[in-house]
């Protein structure tokens, strides 16, 4: 099929704004728990009238230290409570909240600042405050620099201004007006500032809330953690989604620690890229492998998840399986369930393909990973799976109100109200993303099935083409590649070349334990160990799983281990953890000409 689409099932009338959920709760259910906020490690409840309260007197604020309507207001600091209570402090003043990632770099706060024309800015730590002030002297138009724990001091300086005044502001703000600028990732070139309307954010949340959704956040209980960069799409849409809907929303700065987190909080639903849920399989087969019983029993646990997940779509699961699956939900997914909370029942995945094969096991072990598929330009999401329509291994129908068409050259495009309407400042890239029709062009390539479920098979610009002219897409064997416990990253490699390669690095934690298991000593590096036959013998068995989902032309025939792996520190992934392949590229040039020696 080449065109679906699904007619929205909420309009969002002209008058909307985002900033009117916090009033109209704090107004009908004022002591209804909307978020829960950690403190001296305790989680304490906040209402929905202490929420618009706070809210209120930050926006307040705002407006005393002169931010007008339009005005843009910069937001630097990990996922947190005061995050959000910002964003919807900067949406009640009628300004526009511009996300920066926490781990940007100067020249990146620079840009995203200066490009943006920021008025002020709310940072978090003394490190982002030095660097917003490293490069203040090239941002004429910033004013104020505030930090994120003085929220609480700030919000005092505005008690001159009136109630009258603040409402004035808030309801300065329709839905066709600017809500955010949020920077995509900038995987080449510098990134470009998506404009989002209150309008595009209203329509996707509401349509996937009450219209694909419902079971997840609507459930009685509903509640989240949310550990991905708010300065993220993704994370955003959810955070906006919990409070729309009445799930209760939790915050967590570290996803390094977010297990932590989990067992604490008990959220009932979870959203996270596939790098989660691989490490999530990972560290529980590593810790079976302790013993060879306990391997065994995973090994056969594993095995007995999928085929039971199979068997959902299939028909009803034989007595036998029933029986094996009713054991191993006692001895490994109850576990499993307990890691992470205990009561989440449905998680949903984005950023990049899950894989059937984890999307299965989670389902038959009891969380059901509704995978979906969108962008910055499209709001965060255009299509996902539903609990009672999921088909594993998709991304899901397109949202109500989105249509979904793909192009003769395989390339996906996207209608719909949750579509941007221009790059800031920058018509050129807007005329190439958005033609005459209203279609975005993603860049995405992939294919709709005869029920308009959408499959992702790589980006067109990724595509290599090998010196026998096969296309082939890296991404097919990248994500294979990533499911496997000792890989951290990789990047297929092959462009005008003989043959296919790849660019391998190690995951940390998952080698510590490997040299447990294989007796190396705690000392070894990764340099020591990059040599090692039997850890080569591991990679390459990964390569050779990867190879399956591939044509004989387009599999990995060699593959370097790199002592260095790829993070946001080193510039190698963008803070949405993509690779930037061209830096890459630079940086290991002589490790890929030798791949070819």
């Amino acid at each position: 099929m080449l065109e679906f689409g699904i007619p929205a099932l909420i309009e969002v009338p002209d008058s909307a704004s985002l900033s009117e959920v916090v009033f109209a709760r704090a107004f009908t259910s004022p002591d209804e728990v909307m978020l829960r906020r950690r403190a001296d490690g305790s989680w304490l409840d906040v209402t929905a009238g202490q929420f618009g309260a706070e809210v209120s007197a930050l926006a307040k604020a705002l407006i005393a230290a002169g931010i007008e309507p339009g005005d843009r207001v910069a937001l630097m600091s990990r996922t947190r409570y005061e995050w959000t209570l910002a964003d919807y402090a900067i949406w009640t003043a009628g300004a526009v909240c511009v996300p920066v990632y926490e781990t940007s770099s100067a020249e990146q706060v620079q840009w995203i600042l200066g490009d943006s024309g920021a008025r002020a800015v709310i940072a978090e730590t003394d490190k982002h405050e030095e660097l917003i002030k490293s490069v203040r002297g090239q941002l004429p138009e910033l004013g104020q620099l505030w930090r994120i724990d003085d929220l609480a001091g700030l919000a005092a300086t505005g008690a001159d201004v009136s109630d009258d005044q603040l409402r004035q502001h808030r309801t300065s703000r329709r839905a066709g007006d600017l809500a955010t600028i949020i920077y995509t990732s900038g995987t080449t070139g510098r990134p470009k500032g998506c404009e989002l309307t209150h309008r595009n954010l209203l329509s996707v949340v509401r349509n996937a809330v009450h219209g694909a959704l419902p079971e997840i956040f609507e459930v009685d209980g509903g509640a989240t953690l949310l550990f991905m960069p708010l300065a993220h799409v993704f994370a955003r849409i959810i955070e906006i989604g919990c409070l729309e809907s009445g799930a209760v929303l939790g915050h967590w700065p570290d996803s390094a620690t977010v297990a932590e987190g989990l067992r604490e909080f008990r959220p009932t639903f979870l959203l996270a890229v596939p790098r989660v849920f691989e490490k999530v399989y990972n560290t529980a087969q590593q810790q079976a492998s302790a013993s060879p019983a306990k391997s065994k029993i995973f090994a056969a646990a594993a095995g007995t998840a999928i085929a039971w997940s199979r068997a959902i779509d299939a028909g009803p699961a034989g007595l036998g399986l029933r029986l094996r699956h009713s054991l191993f939900d006692r001895l490994v997914y109850g576990k499993l369930r307990a890691a992470i909370g205990g009561r989440v029942r449905y998680a949903v995945s984005g950023g990049a393909p899950l894989g059937e094969r984890l999307g299965h096991f989670f389902r038959g072990a009891g969380v059901t990973v509704l995978e979906g598929y969108g962008m910055t330009e499209t709001s965060g999401a255009a299509t996902v799976n539903r609990p009672s329509r999921n088909k594993v291994g998709t991304v899901g129908q397109p949202l109500p109100g989105v249509s979904a068409k793909i192009a003769d050259d395989g390339e996906i495009l996207l209608r719909g109200g949750i579509v941007f309407g221009s790059y800031w400042h920058n018509p050129t890239a807007t005329s190439e993303a958005l033609d005459a029709d209203g279609w975005l062009h993603t860049g995405d390539l992939g294919s709709l099935d005869d029920e308009g479920f959408l499959k992702v098979t790589g980006r067109k610009k990724e595509i290599i083409v090998t010196a026998g002219g096969k296309n082939v897409a890296p991404a097919v064997l990248e994500d294979r590649l990533r499911a496997h416990p000792l890989i951290s990253q990789c990047m297929v490699v092959g462009d005008r070349r003989p043959f296919v390669a790849c660019l391998i690095t190690l995951d940390a934690e998952a080698l510590e334990y490997w040299k447990r298991q294989h007796g190396r000593p705690e000392s070894a590096t990764v340099a020591d160990l990059v040599t090692d036959p039997d850890l080569l013998a591991d990679i390459q068995a990964a390569v050779d799983d990867a190879n399956q989902a591939v044509s004989r032309a387009e599999s990995i025939r060699k593959f370097k281990v790199l002592t260095e792996d790829f993070t946001t520190d080193n510039g190698y992934l963008t803070p949405s953890l993509k690779v930037r392949r061209a830096e890459v590229a630079k940086a290991f040039a002589t490790e890929i000409d030798e791949l070819y020696a």
